[in-house]
Formats: C-alpha cells, sequence, structure tokens
C-alpha cells in the first residue's frame, strides 16, 4: 500500500505520518517511511537524533544508481542517462519490492526500529545552497518518483511518504501513485485551502483523498472542517501530551498515546487497507503513462536529446505477480 501525507506547511502533517508509521511499526507489518518534504524532520519525529537524522543518505544524491538499477535489462531504456523521473517500467525492467533487499535500499535506507517493529527510512535530501537558483525541489523527489513507478507492493506492506508542503506534487504525476491520500488540514481558511487545491486537481484521476483535521480544540473546530471539506473528513487530532514529548525528544511507547488519538490512527489504517479493494494496476500504469509523456512532450524529449516515448511498453501492466518475473 502507498499512503501519502499532504498538507500546507505547518499542518502537522510529518507529526502524523511519524505517528502512522509507528502505527504500522506495532502491527509489524513491513514499512518504508520516505521524507520526500523540502525541510527534512521525519527522521527525528521518528526519534533520531538530529545528527543521524542530518546523515541519512539523500535519495537525489544516488538518481544515477537508481536508475542504472531500475533499467535492468529493458531494452526499451538505451541508458540510465536517458531515464527521467516519470520513466515506466517495461519487460526487462527491475521492481521495487517493500521486503526485498536491493542496491536501491542499500545506499539510500536506514533502519529505524520503533515500538518493537523495524521500519526502512529513505529521504530525499535537504535543498542545499548549491541548489539555490539552479534547481526546483522536484529534482530531489524524482528519485521517490521512480521507486513508486517501479514498486510492486502488498496489502499488507506500506510505503508512507511525508510529501513536500502545498501542491508542489502536482508538478508531475507523482500525486496519483499513492492508494490513499491523507490530507492533514487545520481548522482555518488556510488550512482548508489546500484541501480545494487538491480536491480539483485530483477529481479527473480518482485520486482517493481523505482529511485529517489536526490541532482541533473543540466541536466548533470539527464543525468548521465538516462545512469546508463534508464528507472527506475522516478523523480529527487534538492536543497530546504524547507529541509534545516526542517533539521535545522524549518519545514513549505509542501504548501511551492518548485513547481518542489511538483510535484516530486505527481509523487511518482501517482507512489505508480498505483502498486495496480499489485497486487498478491497469489504471495505475495508464495514469503512470500519461504523465511520462507530458513531462517527455514539456522538457524530457529536449533536455535528454531523445524521444522519450519510446520508452513507453504498450503491452506492460504493472501489478503483483510482475514481481514474480524474471529481470
Amino acid at each position: 500500500m502507498k499512503i501519502a501525507f499532504v498538507g500546507k506547511g505547518g499542518s502537522g502533517k510529518t507529526t502524523l505520518s511519524s505517528l502512522f508509521i509507528r502505527h504500522l511499526a506495532t502491527r509489524r507489518v513491513p514499512v518504508v517511511a520516505v521524507d520526500a518534504d523540502i525541510n527534512q524532520h521525519l527522521g527525528a519525529a521518528l526519534g533520531l537524533a538530529e545528527a543521524e537524522a542530518a546523515a541519512l543518505p539523500a535519495m537525489g544524491a544516488q538518481l544515477p544508481l537508481i536508475k542504472d538499477y531500475l533499467r535492468g535489462t529493458n531494452p526499451r531504456l538505451r541508458s540510465a542517462e536517458t531515464m527521467i523521473k516519470t520513466t515506466p517500467p517495461g519487460a526487462g525492467s527491475r521492481l521495487l519490492r517493500i521486503t526485498e533487499d536491493n542496491p536501491v535500499y542499500d545506499a539510500c535506507a536506514r533502519t529505524v526500529s520503533l515500538d518493537g517493529g523495524d521500519v526502512r527510512l529513505l529521504a530525499t535530501g535537504p535543498f542545499s545552497d548549491a541548489d539555490l537558483g539552479v534547481a526546483c525541489y522536484h529534482s530531489k523527489t524524482g528519485a521517490v518518483e521512480l521507486c513508486l513507478n517501479h514498486l510492486v507492493d502488498g496489502r499488507e506492506e506500506f510505503m508512507v511518504v511525508d510529501m513536500t508542503a502545498g501542491s508542489d506534487s502536482f508538478a508531475s504525476g507523482m500525486f496519483t501513485r499513492f492508494d490513499m491520500t491523507f490530507l492533514v488540514a487545520e481548522p482555518t481558511r488556510k488550512g482548508v485551502s489546500v484541501y480545494r487545491q487538491y480536491k480539483e486537481y485530483a477529481r479527473d484521476f480518482g485520486v482517493p483523498l481523505r482529511v485529517v483535521g489536526n490541532k482541533v480544540q473543540g466541536a466548533d473546530d470539527v464543525d468548521f472542517l465538516r462545512d469546508e471539506v463534508g464528507d472527506d473528513l475522516l478523523v480529527t487530532f487534538g492536543h497530546s501530551d504524547w507529541v509534545r514529548a516526542m517533539e521535545k525528544g522524549s518519545p514513549h511507547p505509542l501504548t501511551e498515546l492518548e485513547e481518542v488519538n489511538r483510535s484516530a490512527l486505527h481509523a487511518l489504517w482501517e482507512t489505508a487497507d480498505g483502498a486495496y479493494e480499489r485497486r487498478d494496476w491497469e489504471r495505475y500504469t495508464r495514469q503512470m503513462v500519461h504523465f511520462h509523456l507530458r513531462n517527455a512532450e514539456s522538457w524530457g524529449n529536449e533536455k535528454t536529446g531523445t524521444d522519450l516515448a519510446g520508452q513507453v511498453d504498450p503491452t506492460f501492466v504493472l501489478h503483483e505477480q510482475a514481481a514474480a518475473q524474471p529481470v
């Protein structure tokens, strides 16, 4: 299952995504957590010391390795240099699995122990001074998009991505790569503005979207969110002494989280699990190709000097059984 947490800056999406990851860890299900926000805070939210979080290898820096590995023996990909962030898999491509060991995880992932379960943590890498004026953050998240395009995952396997704030993910097709998107919204007009953007953009692509209210202080806040987002409101989170302690660097076992907030996490899990029944691999592959062709025409062909439409394998459909096929 591929799960995204989105929302405006300061909404608390990193905190809630870290809580959801911890909840999955208590269930002993395999989890790959990805920090894809321009402000890299997921590692710290999962209990890493600041120095440990800062030392996480950047996926963006490993993009050549990632491309070369995923290319495999795909005859439509003449070289890793011709691959862009939207390049879809085809016959001969290597596919990623949540539980396997592979060179991508070896280079980029670090294991974090949480509440009795181990989580693989990946990070796109921070936006550095060297990037200012010459690169956009999508050059970092492109590594995540490639991995999502090549990921074969099952019901009891999770990749949870803490996305960059706001609606930046709409600059590519990455917003269509998830089985469920949880949009974290505060009970304010600014808090629900990103929801309106996501709802409008995602409507034409069938993107499953549920709203998670955060920093809710009472019934008036719940009523406000319900009036603004309607039935898309799934659950709300209020004040939490557990979260405050975590943010001070003193996390307690998740079993000590307030019961109302633990119930909200369970509702997130049930909603994510239920999305599996609606998974459509053919549509997923079709949308992948759609955005690849759009990016190719917009900038990819010129950048690579190649007609990237030729990378599309018209007979290939990504699905769970494809993971068993040799490369």
